[in-house]
């Protein structure tokens, strides 16, 4: 059975744990690596090992950065085929779903390659008499990225490219359920001309995780997962004195005008609610449908009916099994909860079967009418194919319902009024807006900018704010003297007069 590496100081390592976590197909259950828990020798390695390149690696030319990530989007984009089929072996996504994965992470890496523009100082002349002010952005020194099974790929690729070209170095502990994704990332970033040294990977669960936690060399944490672990990552992260960006999790509403169109609402409501077997932070969950608007769900039930889970190589299959047989039995008992707390289940995709594939993680498209705000299928974010309708009479009072709800990551609203999306746009406490566009994530010269109980920090993903993140500015108060200023005496107030 293979066991995945390390990889610690430029060499791939295999570990000396005795513990380690299997990597299971989802489709079939078949073991097909394994991951091992690092020791602490092996974590304390990798910290060693980013901690000594950082030295070297930030007096490097910030051009010559840029080009390390011009080689890498080069590589990625000749291997998205075979990442993508790596993904869809451990993660069972479909091959569009997993090629969409890749790119979009290409597109950061991208973005990466512009990072001499990003970090640019700023400068003023004669702040005061001969005295000018001008800064520098300059970089932290050892970062860490602790990345989510969802999206093995594209979250990877959020933080350890923008990171590295500002001239850190970074240690990325990937989700032990699909490790073998960002593996090969990793790989390709070696050829790309990484460095040995500036890119660390590390594999394990809470206890590795505690040990960069608490590791004073390790100056910012980037983290993407549930919110009880981001909780307790920001939480332990920032009583350490560090950075932490930590992205939660989502309940993300849609909302259907009465005007809108209709055949978009239709179409768009069955991809994003369920696309990807419901396992990512910007589905969209609940469709909040204001008055007349309320006669499209019928329509809504019957397309969706219509979709099937399957495996990668059936090309009719329109998403993929649960990461986990857990995550299966989770999702099934919050149906029927629903069906117990009140909620019409309108569609059950419990007990789904493929066939030929007895033992795959299989959820098949639920839908679930007149649901109220007390219900746990509204409270909790269910991370499965399960979609839930509300009604509303009024714009109004769709955007109080959402503005009462924790979470803020994503939203959108279908309309072809520029007034109602106006007001939708400017009035809703969400950090991610869509108009007549479902699932509204931002490509990478933006940031990705969720909310509320979505985001805890400061900085977000990718766009200015990353470079933000990992970085800081040093400014520089400067008056040098010829004969002449030299000559008007000792004064080195500043004060402008």
């Amino acid at each position: 059975m293979k066991q995945v590496p390390l990889f610690i100081n430029g060499e791939w390592v295999d570990s000396k744990s005795t513990r380690t976590i299997d990597v299971t197909n989802p489709a079939t259950q078949e073991v097909i690596a394994k991951v091992p828990c690092a020791t602490k020798a092996e974590m304390t390695a990798a910290i060693e090992s980013a901690k000594q390149t950082f030295k070297t690696w930030k007096e490097v030319p910030v051009p010559q950065r840029a080009r390390v990530m011009m080689n890498y989007a080069y590589l990625l984009k000749k291997h998205q085929e075979e990442i993508a089929g790596i993904i869809c072996e451990e993660l069972g996504k479909t091959k569009e779903d997993a090629m969409g994965d890749v790119w979009r992470g290409i597109e950061v890496v991208e973005h990466a390659a512009n990072i001499p523009s990003m970090m640019m100082g700023e400068t003023v002349e004669n702040v005061a008499r001969n005295i000018d002010t001008y800064s520098y952005t300059q970089p932290l020194g050892v970062c860490v990225g602790i990345t989510p099974f969802n999206f093995p790929a594209m979250i990877p690729l959020w933080m350890f490219p923008l990171a590295v070209a500002c001239g850190n170095t970074f240690i990325l502990k990937p989700s032990e359920q699909d490790p073998l994704t960002p593996t090969r990332l990793v790989e390709l970033f070696e050829e790309a001309g990484a460095p040995k040294g500036v890119l660390q990977v590390v594999h394990g669960d809470k206890e590795q995780v505690d040990i960069l936690l608490n590791e004073p060399e390790v100056k910012a944490i980037s983290f993407v997962g549930s919110v009880g672990v981001g909780q307790y990552i920001y939480k332990t992260g920032t009583d350490n004195m560090k950075r932490v960006q930590a992205f939660l999790g989502a309940k993300n509403h849609m909302v259907v005008m009465p005007d809108a169109n209709k055949d978009a609402v239709v179409n768009n409501i069955v991809g994003a609610s369920v696309g990807a077997a419901g396992q990512r932070c910007m589905a969209i969950s609940v469709a909040v449908f204001v008055g007349e608007a309320q006669k499209w769900i019928p329509e809504i039930q019957q397309k969706l009916a219509s979709v099937r889970p399957g495996h990668y190589t059936d090309p009719e299959a329109a998403y993929g099994p649960q990461i986990t047989p857990q995550a299966k039995v989770r999702i099934e008992s919050l149906i029927a909860q629903g069906k117990k707390e009140g909620a019409t289940c309108v569609l059950d995709g419990s007990g789904c079967e493929v066939p030929g594939f007895p033992n795959g993680n299989w959820v098949g498209p639920t839908m679930f009418t007149d649901v109220t705000e007390e219900m746990e299928i509204y409270k909790q974010e269910i991370f499965g194919p399960v979609f839930l309708t509300m009604n509303v009479d009024t714009l109004d009072d769709a955007i109080d319902l959402i503005n009462r709800n924790p979470y803020g990551n994503g939203t959108s609203i279908f309309t072809s009024s520029g007034g109602s999306a106006r007001k939708y746009q400017h009035n809703i406490e969400v950090g991610q807006v869509g108009i007549n566009i479902p699932i509204p994530v931002p490509l990478p010269f933006f940031s990705f900018t969720g909310w509320k109980g979505s985001f805890a920090g400061d900085q977000h993903a990718y766009g200015k704010q990353a470079v933000k993140f990992y970085t800081e500015t040093k400014t520089i108060t400067s008056r040098w003297f010829d004969e002449e200023t030299a000559a008007s005496g000792p004064n080195m107030s500043i004060t402008l007069k």
